[in-house]
């Protein structure tokens, strides 16, 4: 191998596993100490303070001037004993990412000297400059003004020595900039029109609590690897690369024994991350080499997302320390697993129960049936609008792809309870559905819905939004995605099929039915009208595109006509009915998905071109050389090699062919360049300008099989993805 890879590759190779020590073998004792949660609350605040915090935590009442002054002042303490010097707002702008700007606690006091001040007025409200951060028109570059507001009900944390306040970030007119204020937005809309429907079944009902368990994949590369290719420290993915003769076929590496060196990595980051309050549970090897996957305890949806965007950021930082990087890009290696982010979803009201849990009563399943069906009908109604939630330039690398679900939304249930919504849509007026020991249905009886068994059919692991037993699990959503894009479009979804489901079951209630009768007989229209998007089957099968199509499910690929869903009538009507969206803030959205698709194919574009021919092109060149070479001097004693000759020729057409494709990528990126509207642009470099990527790829990957392993500088994939 060349130089540079060996020494790369020797340095990787002499890491050995850095081992960090936690202060207590007990996570109980350091879980959450550096968070300003309800025990550091109720210590660092008086008795008044505390229950007014709590009061507008849990039911959105405002403070007070005075009680944000005594908040600060405790929360100052606080940091101040834990170490921080600096506070922040910590936002979620529309990069996908996070922002913070640090300000320090010290103020001078006129005398010379310097005092640690911080006030209610800084905590509850700051103006950071939001010129350079996507807006997608709402505001000129020229106008810098906008506002970030605390968000009470996602605890100040500490990171290294400054305090983090979570906050939200809106324009000066008033418009949501970021992730966060939709998403609390949306939340309040299912908890709304949850409690409605909830109240049929339990009138002491007064709040619906949506969670989030998210499932965080990601991959592990040698750091001194990672620098030697550019198309990883620039794109997050490799652009070109031969599949490794051993990769995951032999489903080894799955749920294997964790690598010591690896092992130190994930303890040093849970470490982190329970001081964190970051509640982390399960950890293990993923399918694809060098692969893994953490997951923590539910917790309420706002709070989720935050941990994991927090998670993301700290990943990185911890990685470093072991000498790795962390790619959360979802298809970073050709012909292996992707990663995603799954995201596991369910309602729970403030009575204790989960809505998507069937019960132990007929009551009880017709509660569970009613949310069941009601969930459905909205992933139905607006199955093209969650895909495009989930869609971007480097997540639709991944879809349809190894065990990532396909480009459609469909549901899958199990075959029980499909059974069960089949019966009730089946159903006369005098019967009902029981099970007896072995499963079996039985009919008798108005409405009685018995205790329902979970399901004990195996998951589709192709299936994008998937029934598992008390919670829904969306799996499409891309590992470096926010969790906010795809909970907002279906916490919006589910609350305005909730709405018009208690219009239509009141409506029947008004014209004389009773109650449960006219619920069980909207769920019978209502099943009926969405079973479109219920699928049990193979979501990779050719059969279920064009199936899924004669349903009326959205078949379209490709990231930039997937966008257009933001826009559709139906999209515009249910975010404005629910309070979640604007018109103006759908289009900013729109405009700004399709800014950001450009941006990075385009980059990617540069980077291909720059490797290709700085790198590949000369380096095959250089082995073609040495070939003329040799074949000249069997020449001159009188030999010939037919087999050196027909490889010159190889070379020399595959270089060329690279060399054509480049200048033709590079023209059809020109000229995507010179268009004005964004939309148009974005399907401009889906069409003419990525369709190059794979072209230019194969013939570099066949070279990379040819080309004399001594002067190849690239790391390889056998080496990036075995590295221990």
């Amino acid at each position: 191998m060349s130089l540079l890879r060996f020494r790369m590759l020797e340095k990787a190779l002499s890491h050995a596993p850095v081992e960090v020590k936690a202060p207590s073998a007990n996570p109980s004792d350091y879980f959450g100490e550096r968070v300003f949660g309800r025990r550091q609350m109720r210590k660092y605040l008086n008795k008044q303070t505390y229950e007014a915090l709590l009061d507008t935590i849990e039911n959105k009442t405002p403070l007070t001037r005075e009680t944000a002054d005594a908040i600060a002042a405790g929360m100052r303490q606080w940091a101040l004993e834990h170490g921080a010097d600096h506070y922040c707002h910590w936002f979620q702008p529309l990069t996908g990412g996070t922002a913070e700007k640090h300000d320090s606690f010290s103020e001078p006091d006129h005398e010379g000297g310097m005092l640690e001040e911080f006030s209610g007025k800084v905590l509850v409200q700051q103006e950071p400059d939001a010129s350079s951060f996507p807006s997608g028109g709402i505001r000129n570059t020229f106008e810098a003004r906008g506002y970030s507001a605390w968000d009470p009900t996602s605890p100040a944390f500490i990171v290294d020595t400054t305090l983090c306040i979570p906050t939200v970030f809106i324009s000066y007119t008033g418009e949501a900039l970021d992730y966060k204020t939709p998403l609390l937005r949306s939340i309040t809309a299912v908890s709304d029109a949850a409690v409605e429907v909830c109240r049929y079944f339990d009138r002491n009902v007064s709040r619906v609590t949506v969670f989030l368990g998210w499932e965080q994949e990601y991959f592990l590369v040698d750091d001194s690897l990672w620098s030697a290719r550019l198309d990883l420290v620039q794109t997050g993915r490799t652009l070109m690369g031969h599949e490794a003769a051993k990769n995951q076929q032999l489903d080894d590496h799955y749920f294997g024994a964790i690598p010591q060196r690896v092992l130190e990595f994930m303890k040093d980051l849970e470490y982190e991350c329970l001081k964190l309050g970051i509640p982390l549970k399960t950890r293990h090897n993923e399918v694809a080499p060098n692969q893994y996957e953490l997951a923590p305890i539910y917790e309420e949806a706002n709070l989720a997302n935050d941990h994991n965007q927090l998670l993301m950021t700290i990943m990185g930082k911890v990685a470093t320390r072991h000498h790795f990087r962390v790619l959360l890009h979802e298809k970073p290696f050709k012909g292996i697993n992707g990663s995603g982010k799954h995201n596991n979803w369910s309602l729970g009201t403030n009575t204790g129960v989960n809505l998507l849990s069937p019960g132990y009563t007929a009551f009880e399943n017709l509660q569970f049936i009613t949310f069941l069906v009601n969930v459905i009908a909205a992933v139905h109604r607006h199955n093209g609008l969650l895909k495009a939630s989930v869609m971007s330039a480097s997540n639709e690398h991944r879809l349809g792809a190894g065990e990532a679900p396909p480009t459609i939304i469909s549901t899958f249930l199990g075959t029980q309870v499909s059974e069960v919504l089949d019966k009730i849509e089946q159903s006369l007026d005098d019967e009902d559905i029981r099970f007896d020991s072995k499963n079996v249905f039985r009919m008798g009886g108005l409405t009685q819905i018995p205790s329902l068994l979970l399901d004990n059919t195996d998951r589709n692991r192709t299936s994008p939004f998937a029934f598992t037993g008390n919670r829904f699990e969306f799996r499409a959503v891309g590992s470096s995605d926010n969790c906010a894009d795809a909970m907002i479009v279906l916490n919006t979804a589910v609350a305005e099929q909730l709405v018009s489901f208690r219009r239509a079951v009141d409506a029947r209630i008004e014209r004389g039915e009773k109650r449960d009768k006219a619920i069980y007989e909207t769920l019978r229209e209502l099943i009926g009208s969405c079973r479109a998007v219920r699928f049990d089957g193979n979501g990779y099968s050719e059969e279920w595109r064009e199936e899924a199509a004669r349903r009326g499910l959205d078949c379209v690929s490709g990231t930039p006509l997937n966008i257009d869903r933001y826009l559709d009538a139906a999209t515009v009507e249910m975010f404005e009915s629910q309070g979640v969206y604007s018109r103006k803030e759908l289009e900013a959205r729109a405009e700004i998905k399709w800014e950001t698709y450009v941006k990075k194919v385009q980059i990617e574009a540069r980077v291909l071109g720059d490797i290709a021919m700085n790198h590949i092109v000369p380096i095959a060149s250089k082995y073609e050389s040495v070939l003329l070479d040799k074949v000249w001097k069997m020449h001159q004693i009188g030999l010939k090699s037919h087999t050196d000759t027909d490889l010159i020729k190889m070379i020399q057409e595959r270089t060329a062919t690279i060399q054509t494709l480049t200048h033709e990528m590079v023209e059809c990126r020109k000229r995507a360049n010179r268009i004005d509207s964004m939309r148009e642009k974005a399907i401009a470099y889906h069409d003419t300008v990525a369709v190059y990527f794979d072209r230019i790829r194969n013939e570099v990957d066949k070279l990379e099989e040819v080309v004399d392993d001594q002067i190849w500088t690239l790391p390889k994939y056998r080496e990036i993805l075995f590295v221990k």
